[in-house]
């Protein structure tokens, strides 16, 4: 099996905000070797942006629909992107 690199914006709504999601988010990408960054929009909903192979990526937006044990999503919208720039790790950045 051929695990390319991709990478997805997703956007998570629901109570996301002031929960630890943020923080959690990035431990979980962290562990699945992912590249990118999480942050808090003006709406009250997280975006993340998500590099790495196939599987990781897949493993974490199944992740985010669940989230950290005070949060409570209620949907998620996942775009591919087809040109990307990620940091050399994931970051928390807003």
């Amino acid at each position: 099996m051929n695990d390319r690199k991709r990478a997805v914006q997703a956007h998570i709504f629901g109570t996301v905000q002031g929960v630890g999601y943020r923080a959690w988010a990035r431990g979980e990408a962290t562990r699945l070797g992912l590249l990118g960054w999480v942050r808090n929009e003006r709406d009250g909903s997280v975006t993340a942006w998500l590099t790495g192979g196939d599987a990781a990526i897949a493993a974490m937006i199944e992740r985010l629909r669940q989230g950290p044990p005070c949060a409570s999503v209620s949907w998620i919208d996942v775009d591919e992107l087809e040109t990307w720039t990620t940091p050399g790790d994931f970051r928390i950045i807003a």
